[in-house]
């Protein structure tokens, strides 16, 4: 009887995990976008420190990642319990912000050179906000994890939308599953990528020799070349992933829009020749001029706020 229980027990788990594991596969599919963009966006957030401390940070970055799964997780299955109707309103307060802080970056973008013009001629009017590198550090780690917890949310809603006819036991599983593989594969990459142009010069600086040797400093080279562009372009396809996903978010939330963009998509695939390709493209395309006006809007609001309480402090 005994024997019979422990193989009945074997089984219902290679059962859950043959589940969780079709179900991983699915979900993972389904995040792939996402997961391109988190990329992009955490790849932009840690670059900018000193070299010595990339990996530390891209590792203070992963360990408040796995901090957020652990926090959203749980709270996503208890919502979808509990208070399914909160989970689009949320995603949406977390759309409005990656949009806000997009626009934030095109803003100061901007006014650059007006800044730099500024802190040239009175630069003591600034010295209050010149950060140290410990504190500029922090200041990257927190807002990366900050960025970080809003791509994990919609990632776990859309893992979570996969799973949902499941049992409980496999949608928890799964989740925890997607999240932990999701936290390695992102920030593994990221670690691999502001460290590209140390890899470069270590090659570059072979002392091999023959055929082997040769291919090694030609390709350091390379690399050591390549790393700068790439830095440059992470920073410009983070900032567009901001207002891709913002923007995606909010159009998925708000019915109307979402209709509107599936339509112009349906009508531009009739175009000929050209058709498939406009209509694949749209969507993202409006996506993303739409999380740029809305973060546009924020940012004038917040602008406003802050000038408002400003005089009100004054007066």
């Amino acid at each position: 009887m005994a024997g019979a229980s422990l193989l009945t027990l074997l089984d219902d788990i290679a059962t859950i995990l043959d589940d969780v594991a079709v179900m991983s596969k699915v979900a993972a599919k389904k995040t792939a976008g996402v997961l391109g963009d988190d990329l992009a966006l955490n790849a932009q957030q840690v670059t900018g420190v000193t070299a010595d401390r990339e990996l530390p940070v891209v590792w203070a970055v992963a360990k408040g990642s796995l901090l957020n799964k652990l926090i959203l997780v749980p709270s996503a299955l208890l919502i979808s319990v509990f208070m399914p109707v909160l989970i689009t309103p949320l995603l949406m307060l977390g759309g409005l912000f990656l949009c806000f802080e997009g626009a934030e970056k095109v803003v100061h973008i901007a006014l650059h050179s007006k800044d730099k013009k500024e802190d040239q001629s009175d630069s003591g009017d600034h010295n209050q906000i010149t950060l140290d590198a410990a504190s500029y550090e922090s200041t990257k780690i927190k807002g990366a994890i900050r960025t970080d917890f809003i791509l994990s949310a919609e990632i776990i809603v859309i893992a979570l939308g996969v799973v949902a006819s499941a049992p409980f036991v496999t949608q928890v599983v799964t989740l925890f599953t997607i999240a932990l593989l999701m936290t390695i594969g992102v920030y593994g990459l990221v670690a691999l990528i502001v460290k590209i142009d140390d890899a470069g010069l270590y090659l570059s600086q072979s002392e091999r020799s023959g055929n082997l040797g040769v291919a090694a400093r030609r390709f350091g080279l390379m690399l050591l070349g390549f790393a700068p562009y790439l830095m440059k372009s992470l920073s410009v396809v983070g900032t567009l992933a901001m207002f891709l996903v913002g923007g995606g978010i909010l159009t998925h939330g708000v019915h109307l829009l979402s209709e509107v963009i599936t339509d112009a998509a349906r009508e531009t695939a009739l175009i000929p020749a050209v058709g498939d390709i406009i209509s694949a493209v749209l969507p993202t395309l409006l996506n993303g001029v739409i999380g740029l006006l809305a973060g546009l809007i924020l940012v004038g609001i917040f602008q406003l706020f802050s000038k408002a309480k400003s005089s009100l402090t004054r007066a």
